[in-house]
């Protein structure tokens, strides 16, 4: 029964879907672990529907296509129009990923890849949008202020994790692992990624 049901294509497609979304988002803000645990359930998962059912290979290209339009929408300003053809590339490719009894019918229901492929696009298109606008801002401080200087790790850090330094939340890496709540020092920094140690009360 359980195996059956994995091998439904909307259900196939919403973990692959929320698969690649939470590993994106594992990217973006590493060092929770919760997400990262969440993304390999849930691209487990889709792995053993995308194995058992047919792939159509056009659709597939066409989900790779709509890449391109959205990467223009995010370079060029108010060009809506190429955000709206990457979501109709997505909303297609989704809905005919895999193969049904007929060519013309879509395997996924139409009205849940339109939603999916609406929500998902939408919201990373935004979370694009504010992270190319931070990059292009001015630094608030001089950045050589940082090393040497103390905060507070915001999560665990298992190589990367987040650190509060000077009023700021950075990305920050340790050789050593150091848990949420301590004391840290900058000994270094690479583009806009801190390497800290873990500094003990009293030194």
């Amino acid at each position: 029964m359980a195996e059956n049901l994995l091998l439904d294509p909307n259900l196939a497609y919403l973990f692959l879907v929320f698969g690649f979304s939470l590993a994106l988002l594992a990217i973006l803000s590493p060092g929770t672990g919760v997400i990262e645990i969440g993304a390999v359930f849930c691209l487990l998962l889709a792995g053993y529907g995308v194995y058992n059912l047919p792939i159509n290979v056009w659709a597939l290209v066409i989900l790779f296509a709509g890449v391109f339009p959205f990467i223009f929408a995010l370079r060029k300003s108010r060009q809506y129009v190429y955000l709206g053809l990457s979501i109709l590339t997505l909303i297609v490719g989704s809905a005919f990923l895999f193969k049904s009894e007929s060519w013309w019918r879509p395997a996924v229901n139409p009205l849940l890849a339109g939603v999916v492929s609406v929500l998902v696009g939408g919201f990373f298109w935004l979370v694009a949008k504010k992270a190319l606008e931070a990059e292009a801002m001015p630094p608030a401080h001089d950045m050589s202020e940082l090393i040497g200087a103390m905060g507070e790790a915001k999560s665990d850090i298992q190589h990367e994790g987040s650190v509060q330094v000077l009023g700021e939340l950075w990305t920050a890496r340790s050789e050593e692992p150091i848990q949420a709540g301590s004391t840290i020092r900058v000994i270094g920094r690479e583009g806009f990624i801190l390497e800290v140690e873990e500094v003990e009360i009293g030194d």
